[in-house]
């Protein structure tokens, strides 16, 4: 499986981005997409998920009501709508993608990775 994450930027706090994760060289029935987000001397965390399959979705407490993870089935793509953007968002956002149905918050349990996008929030 190969992810290519896009869609950072710079915004003002307040605003949104959407990112987009492009995903290529398997089918993926059965699989989760997550978002993930690592800021400078802090530990990689889980933001957003989503059950390929059955469209479930799950999302950290932080960006509860201002995220929003998606998929397009026919683009093979996963989207992460983030709206009412605050400072403490500001990360590199990376998509990755595990086997299975459960949308777990480890970064552990995510065999597959893409690059990363940098999302910067002025205030």
């Amino acid at each position: 499986v190969q992810l290519q994450a896009s869609g950072g930027g710079l915004v003002q706090a307040g605003g949104s981005l959407r990112l987009s994760c492009a995903i290529s060289g398997r089918t993926l029935s059965g699989y989760v997409m997550g978002w993930f987000r690592q800021a400078p001397g802090k530990e990689r965390e889980f933001v957003a998920g989503i059950s390929w399959s059955s469209g479930t979705t799950g999302y950290a407490d932080s960006v509860k009501g201002r995220f929003t993870v998606s998929k397009d089935n026919a683009k093979n793509t996963v989207y992460l709508q983030m709206n009412s953007l605050k400072p403490e968002d500001t990360a590199v956002y990376f998509c990755a993608a595990k086997w299975g149905t459960s949308i777990l918050t480890l970064r552990s349990s995510y065999a597959y990775w893409g690059q990363g996008t940098q999302v910067t929030v002025s205030s």
